[in-house]
């Protein structure tokens, strides 16, 4: 679940920079888009400790 978050979160910011680099049109501000990359890096963190955490519990 996270690590889909942390995906949809980053494919929303890599669309927003190819839009403002492509067709001069960025939709999400530098604060918004701060935001964005910040919450992915989070959601990517967690599903990435979660995994970790399901492994040691494995072994």
């Amino acid at each position: 679940m996270a690590l889909a978050l942390s995906a949809l979160l980053f494919g929303c910011f890599v669309l927003d920079v190819v839009a403002g680099a492509w067709f001069d049109m960025s939709v999400l501000s530098d604060v918004q888009e701060m935001l964005i990359l910040a919450c992915a890096t989070v959601a990517f963190v967690t599903a990435i400790l979660k995994r970790e955490r399901d492994s040691k519990k494995e072994h």
